[in-house]
């Protein structure tokens, strides 16, 4: 079981607690985590590209020229796919999805997976609890720095208006209930800090 130091807003070690191997002590398996991250980024494409075919294209009503005696191919519309303003073939339409199925299970092994490398590759920072008392950009900017945390994903354990107000306009980070931690902010944060009631939470869901 890992272990892993507690601290408080000005970076103090407070104590340490023992963390869930089966939320942050899975073994790497970048296949599985790159898979259901494939999968949940094609579920997030529009497929509204739209192209349009010989039916839809204005003109050619009438036969080009007649069906024998002119020495050319037979063509019954101008606006066939060769013909210059014709319909496009194959192309793709509005109905077109992305999505590819995956299951409960797997969302959950892929986090917990996320999860177990952000603590071994350093990048977790777990802070006893997250509070300012006034809304204020600044006294969260200065609460990051001292956390070593300029930037990257927080979670928070239960609602804070104070710290979700203050840092919502702070470049390249993210303030989320431990109930919102997805798969890609895990990825692509260079560091993540969690309160002790967002682990508690986490672990009782994840684990």
């Amino acid at each position: 079981m890992a272990e892993i130091t507690i601290v408080n807003q000005s970076n103090k070690e407070v104590g340490k607690r023992e963390l869930n191997p089966a939320v942050f002590g899975l073994d790497a398996d970048a296949a599985f985590v790159h898979r259901v991250y494939a999968a949940l980024a094609s579920a997030q494409r529009g497929g509204t590209s739209k192209v349009k075919d010989r039916s839809e294209v204005s003109g050619g009503g009438k036969k080009p020229w007649k069906q024998k005696g002119t020495g050319r191919a037979r063509a019954g519309s101008s606006r066939q796919a060769q013909w210059r303003h014709g319909g496009t073939a194959h192309g793709p339409n509005a109905d077109t999805s992305f999505a590819t199925r995956i299951n409960k299970k797997e969302r959950r092994r892929a986090l917990c997976l996320a999860l177990s490398d952000c603590l071994r590759e350093g990048k977790l920072t777990v802070v006893d609890k997250l509070e300012l008392a006034e809304i204020k950009t600044k006294a969260f900017v200065d609460t990051l720095t001292a956390l070593g945390a300029d930037s990257g994903l927080i979670v928070l354990g239960e609602s804070n208006n104070a710290v979700e107000l203050s840092g919502r306009n702070v470049p390249n980070t993210r303030i989320v209930l431990d109930g919102q931690v997805n798969l890609h902010d895990l990825l692509k944060s260079k560091r993540v800090v969690l309160t002790s009631a967002a682990i508690d939470n986490l672990e009782e869901r994840l684990a």
